[in-house]
Parts: C-alpha cells; sequence; structure tokens
C-alpha cells in the first residue's frame, strides 16, 4: 500500500508540473511570444530540473528565481524573448556566457541539434550544478566551461552569441569571435539595461535596441 501511494504522489507531482508548464507557454504565447522553436523546446526542456529544490513550486513562474551567488534562472518571458531574436538554425555553433543553471544552454541545444553550444561560467559551483542539472534533460551537445576570460576563443567562431548578464559596453572580444552574418544579443547598461541585437555583416556591426530588460552584472 505504502509503495502504491508514494508511486500515486510521484505521478500527481509530474502531472502538476506538466500543467504549471502548459500554463506557462499559453503566458508567453499571450506576451507574444511566436517560434514555434523556442515554444517546443520550453516544453521539452521542463524548468523544474534547473531549479533549487527549496523553489520548486515556483519553478513555472514567468519571473527569475535565485540560484546562488548571486546568479538568477532568468524570467521565462526574458529568455523565450531572446532565443526568438536570436535567430536560431539547426546545426549552428552558438556561444553563451553566463551559464547559471544551464536551462537557457539547454533550450538552444535542443533547437540547434545536432550543433552544438558552448557554455561559460565563472563560479565553478555554478559549474557543477549546470553540469548536473543538464545531464537530467541528457543533453550531448553543450560544453559547460569554467570561464577564464570574455567567451571562449578556443571554439571561435560562432554562428550566434548570447549573454546573460548585463555588460556596461558591447565587449571587442566577442565581436571577434562572432561569424560574419552572425548574430549577437547582449544586454547593455549598469543599473537598467537594454537588450542589444548585433548582426556583423562583413567586418561592420548593424545594432538593433530590443528594449529594456533587468539582468545581473557580468563578472
Amino acid at each position: 500500500m505504502f509503495a502504491n501511494n508514494f508511486i500515486l504522489k510521484v505521478l500527481i507531482f509530474s502531472m502538476n508540473f506538466e500543467e504549471k508548464n502548459r500554463k506557462l507557454i499559453e503566458e508567453l504565447k499571450r506576451e507574444g511570444i511566436k517560434d514555434k522553436k523556442v515554444l517546443d523546446a520550453i516544453k521539452n526542456i521542463p524548468r523544474h530540473l534547473f531549479v533549487k529544490k527549496e523553489h520548486l513550486d515556483e519553478a513555472y513562474g514567468n519571473y527569475p528565481l535565485p540560484i546562488d551567488h548571486e546568479a538568477t534562472i532568468s524570467q521565462p518571458y526574458t529568455i523565450a524573448f531572446m532565443l526568438e531574436n536570436l535567430e536560431l538554425k539547426k546545426g549552428q555553433k552558438v556561444l553563451e556566457l553566463g551559464t547559471g543553471s544551464g536551462w537557457n544552454a539547454s533550450l538552444i541545444a535542443y533547437i540547434i541539434y545536432p550543433g552544438k553550444v558552448y557554455t561559460t561560467e565563472i563560479n565553478p559551483e555554478l559549474v557543477k550544478f549546470a553540469k548536473e542539472n543538464i545531464k537530467k534533460v541528457k543533453l550531448k551537445n553543450i560544453e559547460v566551461i569554467q570561464a577564464k576570460g570574455i567567451g571562449y576563443k578556443t571554439a571561435s567562431p560562432y554562428d550566434r552569441i548570447i549573454v546573460t548578464a548585463a555588460s556596461r559596453d558591447i565587449p571587442k572580444e566577442l565581436i571577434e569571435q562572432l561569424k560574419d552574418n552572425g548574430v549577437m544579443l547582449i544586454p547593455v547598461g549598469e543599473y537598467t539595461q537594454k537588450v542589444i541585437k548585433i548582426k556583423k555583416i562583413r567586418d561592420k556591426i548593424k545594432t538593433e535596441d530590443l528594449g529594456d530588460f533587468m539582468f545581473v552584472p557580468l563578472k
């Protein structure tokens, strides 16, 4: 009887997450997210696998959650908006700065498979946390790197670069690591930030302001 009750509780727990995820996706659609690839990734890469245990009940809230070391798992709308504007395609090579929980890298990896995601994180404990989370979704096309500088020159150039923490300016090093016709998204600003979309065309850059957001500082 105990075993049956335990299995039933696990199934209900899982069903609750599935329903909450469905409601989150509907909310994202109402807020203007249209890219089916992004919505499918959010459906299939469960956010509750990337949050701290104490925040499981909030895993599908449309707001950021703390994950230690002054880092957060970003608001789902913010991530969906950025990925929609990153113009992701299958087979691309993508660099992410700021691995955090590993959720964003996993969404990207799901969308671009069999392409590859390189994601960098400065904090060794968060590197371990992200690797453990990524194992849960069994994605093999992600490499988590403990950061030792700006970007990851070793595997450059990249089709796409996404920065998930706020920079005071646009680092020249990242422009150099972006392929021609590549796209980069980066939040720029000190107290409030604007997400800037950058397209590199024949070594010249074209920028577009995508609006105001809030991010933790890039370290």
